[in-house]
């Protein structure tokens, strides 16, 4: 297959990522689950992208293939000039801890450290990382980076997890359901900090939600259903997370 790396969307910016025909099949006994069902895309250098759709219909999946901790059953998945389907183990963890960051719903902080200290776990093992403090400064968080989790209500404790995937400056964030632990005003606040990164780092950030309010911040929205993508929604206007209907 060819790779289509001059692709580009409306917004004239370059394919990140261009997947051909991606699938994949998990089996157990003789079940064969299809999570993924011949996929093709582009996402773009710098964009937001929103995931929507039921459970089982694809989304984590894609995203954990995107991501480097998964791989396609078949198909191709290219990340600029990388064909990420032929790396080996190795290179493609190389991939992953240079290029990528990861927000869950739930924030997998380490109890016994500090806000800064969990940042730093990052930091330290990342070739050109922000200062921890500095990446807690971008999430505002600044007075709050000598505090263990414990000390910190729900969403600080989701945007010490945002200012962790952000300090190595990756490419690509990658975030599933990070506010679905949230309540909405919470939540609100954990999206603006994502939005700012994506718009001070040129971070390209892309979501997973069961909140459809939440694809209005998108410039793309993928539609999932049964394992594929069943239509791309462009937003002409995007609006900030504080303007949304929760």
């Amino acid at each position: 297959m060819e790779k289509c790396a001059d692709q580009q969307g409306t917004n004239g910016r370059a394919a990140a990522f261009v997947g051909r025909a991606l699938r994949k099949t998990y089996v157990t006994g003789e079940t064969q689950v299809h999570a993924l069902r011949g996929v093709d895309l582009e996402i773009y250098a710098g964009e937001v992208l929103v995931l929507l759709g039921p459970s089982g219909s694809g989304k984590s999946t894609l995203l954990n293939i995107i991501g480097g901790l998964d791989r396609p059953t078949a198909g191709e998945l290219w990340y600029g000039e990388t064909e990420l389907t032929a790396l080996d183990d190795a290179a493609l963890t190389r991939f992953r801890r240079a290029n990528i960051g990861f927000v869950f719903q739930f924030y997998n902080l380490i109890p016994s450290l500090t806000a800064e200290e969990n940042v730093r776990l990052v930091t330290d093992i990342s070739d050109d990382p922000m200062h921890p403090a500095d990446a807690l400064d971008l999430v505002g968080l600044a007075e709050r980076r000598t505090h263990f989790p414990a000390q910190l209500s729900g969403g600080e404790q989701q945007r010490v997890a945002v200012a962790r995937a952000i300090a190595k400056r990756p490419g690509v964030l990658l975030c599933d359901e990070p506010t679905g632990a949230l309540d909405s005003q919470t939540g609100i606040r954990v999206l603006e900090t994502l939005a700012q990164a994506n718009r001070e780092l040129g971070t390209t950030l892309i979501l997973i939600t069961h909140n459809a309010g939440i694809a209005a911040m998108a410039d793309r929205v993928f539609n999932f259903l049964d394992g594929q993508i069943a239509s791309i929604a462009v937003n002409e206007k995007r609006i900030s997370a504080s303007e949304m209907a929760w």
